[in-house]
């Protein structure tokens, strides 16, 4: 049986699937078009091209080259957060530390404990996984922080005006907005194998990996997702609130 059956053909047999979403976008005036098309388009253009560049990593073996593919994935997630962080100054920064923080500390515990080797083919792709999760994690963070902080101007004003640091009239605001953020990630580890047969796992099955040990490779997975969300939202989570205040320790008006 051939495993790896996947072509040309079959390939644009599969795009029925996002001509199949275009019309019912147009047929209901969703106006999701342009965007569909621009994603899917960018999509084939960005795996293609990280394909190659994954190819040659691969067969050079450089640990350096490594580091710096690992950076690469966790700049690109930095900037897709910052998106998010609108009343955030230095929201780059922020979230460059935080991502980077934990997916470095991750990889590390992974690697130290033998758990994967420090091979590109092991780390790069594992590093796509956590950084990934990390940036979904740290921009919701952000959306949350924004929208608390608006909704909550008031009392935040009347804590300050009785004498309250920044840190505790933000307190519960900073909670809630990590605990918000985290919600998906546990969520997710929740219903895996009952709702969704994550892509680790079932990439491995596919390559004819028995189950079993396609099992243990997720649950790794779902610790170090775990791990890396909240490791990171507490980071972005405890930096990103001081800059809704002055240097004077007065709130910010917020839009």
């Amino acid at each position: 049986m051939n495993q790896h059956n996947i072509t040309n053909e079959s390939l644009g047999l599969a795009l029925v699937l996002v001509v199949v979403a275009l019309l019912i976008s147009k047929k209901e005036k969703l106006g999701l078009e342009k965007d569909i098309i621009w994603s899917v388009a960018r999509a084939v253009v960005q795996l293609i091209i990280v394909g190659y560049v994954l190819k040659y990593i691969f067969e050079v073996n450089n640990g350096w080259l490594t580091v710096l593919m690992v950076l690469f994935i966790c700049v690109n997630a930095a900037l897709n957060a910052k998106k998010r962080s609108r009343n955030i100054d230095n929201g780059f920064i922020i979230s460059f530390i935080a991502i980077t923080v934990g997916t470095s500390l991750t990889l590390s515990v992974l690697i130290l404990t033998g758990s994967i080797e420090f091979l590109p083919m092991q780390v790069i792709p594992i590093s796509g996984m956590i950084a990934g999760n990390a940036m979904v994690a740290v921009g919701l963070c952000y959306s949350n922080l924004n929208q608390r902080f608006a909704d909550n101007q008031q009392k935040i004003l009347e804590m300050l005006s009785l004498g309250a640091t920044s840190k505790m009239a933000s307190g519960t605001i900073i909670r809630d907005s990590i605990r918000s953020a985290m919600i998906p990630t546990v969520d997710a580890a929740k219903t895996v194998g009952l709702v969704s047969l994550p892509g680790m796992m079932s990439g491995l099955i596919f390559a004819g990996i028995d189950p079993v040990k396609a099992i243990k490779y997720q649950i790794m997975v779902t610790f170090m997702l775990l791990a890396t969300a909240s490791l990171s939202t507490i980071i972005a989570g405890y930096l990103a609130y001081k800059r809704f205040y002055n240097d004077r320790v007065q709130l910010k008006v917020q839009k």
